[in-house]
């Protein structure tokens, strides 16, 4: 049992200490640099949100605004009773201008309501339709001009068709008949020159118009079937929590077995797999064609061509045996580490028994980090609509000016509108130039950061928390009665007192990796265009190194918040001596992760599927004692889905708390072995359990 390295490489083990019952009270504040820091990085945050707040104008985002970046429907404004965007030829939407500049090349006006009616201007402007039609052009307008000169000045739209609103912009409402988009009853209209077009040209870039329709009826049957079943939703999302505890309290009893089903089925699975393709192989002798090598027959696009060549069952064949005779062989080495792992989740299961308002934690955490995603996605949209109205020249021809900046209100007198008949001054974004407004990326870029930060402390904070507490429990020598009163607030007070800038350190090396990633992210889609096979594979190999960098500083954080817990150390002194005490046992530490980790994946599926399955036979009216019962859904999907996934969230909110469990004890139970022998003056805390797979004893507790 005592193969793994004990010193060397991988430091000195830990050395007897007779004053050493647990974690240390006694304790001074550590990494107090990084605290100023994080302490500075805030107000500093709060700076930048206050001045997000103060520029930014969130209406820019959720409501629309016309050609000279007026809101339309805002109280206060001249557009006050004009809530919905007209655009006078949606069919320019579907330009690539838009994709550059998120505005349509085409007039935009507020209006009382979207059009019901189809009409030309050639055939309204000298009848009685024409108050109707007028509301649709530029306000102001004056019926003075020809009809060739208003429709090219952008007065007035050439045509008004029916439209619907949405998200408070008039949509076409397009539908087809016999295979033919309709508007109304029309497919033509006459342009201002008395040609005849089809109505489709004009409506191009609307045609997606049914399908967001029909998501908003989704959208609002959906939020129907919530109205009628969030009661059963919630008894559901219950009744998972409940299952949740009974499976951590089963764990006590029936963690072993439980492992050895899993082992025992992998076996025999992989048994019938060699089985199945010996099967396989035999059945393919004598056919023809079955014989011809893999090599031979090359890659082809239909995969199930290879399932008729031998040669294929019996590389399957060869590759499951191999598989086989590994875990084979690693049941007869490593039994006695497996039994170890079962022991020490047992013993995980007693530990959050004692500290039950360990599993209420993750409520703490969950709380904080909406309070810090609440702060984020507030100043990043004030943030992103603290820009100006940048007003530039739209023309769909060839003028030398477009997509230069214009000023709407001498616009009509500039040379460029002389130069450029067809052209307009309109809206096109929210920018600016001066030093704030370049500024802007640079505070994203922070506001981003400083989130993951917080996010990072909120979760470091937790596992400190926990580990304090079940750290305790362990090196209480006789159970519970040796173990402290409330261990989860001294384990929290001790955590926010002494320690806050460890986790800062902590969490702000994972926030620096993380605020990489994404800017790899944000330039691989830049990159996406590009046909430079160099730059996109080195982009990827970028992000696999940080995707692995950052899974490997969790897994090293994680750890040494234990050890800061227990014994009070800084955050590289914490994360030295944990990663140095788990490669001495790295046998031990593979065994524990792969079983710990099939079990919470049982545990989770088991739940999920559980409660899922009984969500899907209530609201579809399958129980006959309940069908009564259950409300009528448009979806029946929809609770559905909600109970699933919600049951998903709350058993992975116990089972963070039984995993920070199970490796605290598990570095508590290296230590343990490193520092005492068993004798009266060095008695080991462990388990009895573990102590007899161990073939370990106190004497003192074996004499009495």
């Amino acid at each position: 049992m005592e193969d793994e390295r004990k010193d060397g490489a991988y430091g000195t083990p830990q050395k007897y200490d007779p004053t050493f019952k647990g974690p240390i009270y006694h304790r001074g504040c550590t990494d107090i640099i990084c605290c100023v820091f994080l302490l500075l990085a805030i107000v500093g945050y709060v700076a930048v949100g206050i001045i997000a707040w103060t520029h930014g104008d969130p209406r820019k985002v959720i409501y629309p605004t016309d050609s000279r970046g007026e809101f339309c429907g805002q109280k206060g404004t001249k557009n006050a009773n004009k809530p919905y965007l007209f655009y006078f030829n949606i069919g320019k939407c579907a330009s690539p201008l838009v994709l550059l500049e998120f505005q349509c090349p085409t007039p935009q006006i507020c209006v009382e309501k979207c059009p019901d009616r189809y009409l030309t201007y050639l055939n309204a402007h000298k009848s009685q339709d024409f108050q109707y039609y007028k509301q649709f052009c530029v306000p102001g307008f004056q019926n003075t001009k020809g009809v060739a000169e208003v429709l090219r000045d952008g007065d007035c739209p050439a045509v008004l068709i029916p439209s619907k609103p949405l998200a408070q912009r008039c949509f076409p409402a397009i539908h087809a008949h016999k295979g033919v988009l309709m508007v109304g009853n029309e497919t033509t209209y006459e342009d201002g020159h008395g040609s005849r077009k089809n109505i489709t040209e004009l409506v191009e870039g609307a045609k997606k118009a049914n399908g967001v329709l029909e998501a908003r009826q989704l959208a609002m049957r959906i939020f129907e079937d919530y109205t009628v079943s969030w009661y059963w939703i919630v008894i559901g999302l219950v009744i998972a929590m409940l299952m949740s505890l009974l499976f951590i309290v089963l764990l006590r009893f029936l963690a072993g077995i439980m492992v050895w089903v899993m082992i025992i089925m992998v076996v025999l699975v992989l048994g019938y797999g060699i089985f199945h393709c010996y099967m396989e192989y035999v059945r393919l002798r004598g056919e023809a064609g079955s014989d011809i090598s893999l090599v031979d027959l090359g890659f082809q696009t239909d995969l199930r061509v290879y399932l008729h060549l031998r040669q294929t069952w019996m590389a399957f064949m060869i590759i499951l045996s191999i598989l086989e005779a590994i875990i084979i062989l690693l049941l007869i080495f490593l039994r006695k580490r497996i039994l170890i792992a079962i022991a020490l989740i047992k013993e995980a299961s007693r530990a959050v028994g004692y500290v039950m308002c360990s599993l209420l934690y993750p409520l703490v955490t969950f709380l904080l980090l909406c309070l810090c995603i609440a702060y984020w996605a507030s100043t990043a949209v004030f943030l992103s609509t603290s820009n100006e109205a940048v007003y530039k020249i739209f023309d769909d021809g060839t003028c030398q000016f477009a997509g230069k900046t214009c000023n709407p209100e001498t616009f009509a007198s500039s040379n460029e509108s002389r130069l450029c008949p067809g052209a307009h001054c309109q809206f096109a974004f929210y920018g600016g130039e001066s030093g704030y407004h370049r500024a802007l990326l640079g505070l994203q870029i922070f506001n981003a950061f400083m989130f993951f930060w917080l996010a990072n402390f909120v979760l470091a904070l937790g596992q400190v928390t926990l580990a304090g507490a079940f750290a305790s429990y362990y090196w209480a020598l006789h159970k519970p009665d040796d173990l402290p009163a409330f261990p989860l607030f001294s384990a929290f007070g001790r955590a926010l007192r002494y320690h806050t800038g460890s986790l800062a350190f902590g969490a702000l090396i994972l926030a620096i990796v993380q605020i990489i990633r994404v800017m790899l992210e944000y330039l691989d889609q830049r990159l996406k265009a590009a046909e430079n096979k160099f730059a996109k594979f080195l982009m990827t190999c970028l992000k696999c190194c940080f995707w692995c960098l950052e899974k490997f500083i969790r897994f090293l954080n994680r750890n040494a918040y234990i050890m800061i817990a227990i014994y009070g150390t800084n955050f590289c002194t914490s994360a030295r001596n944990a990663f140095f005490l788990l490669m001495r046992n790295i046998i031990r530490v593979a065994v524990l992760d792969k079983v710990t980790d099939f079990l919470f994946l049982l545990g989770k599926l088991l739940i999920v599927g559980s409660v899922g399955i009984l969500a899907f036979f209530f609201f579809t009216h399958r129980i006959r004692i309940v069908q009564d019962t259950a409300p009528p859904l448009n979806y029946y999907w929809v609770p559905i889905l909600t109970v699933i996934i919600g049951s998903y969230l709350i058993a992975h909110g116990f089972f963070s708390v039984y995993g920070m469990c199970v490796d605290t004890l598990f570095l508590c139970f290296l230590e343990d072995l490193e520092r005492n022998d068993g004798s009266a003056e060095r008695p080991y805390f462990m388990s009895p359990n573990l102590k007899r797979l161990l073939n370990k004893t106190n004497k003192k507790l074996a004499e009495s």
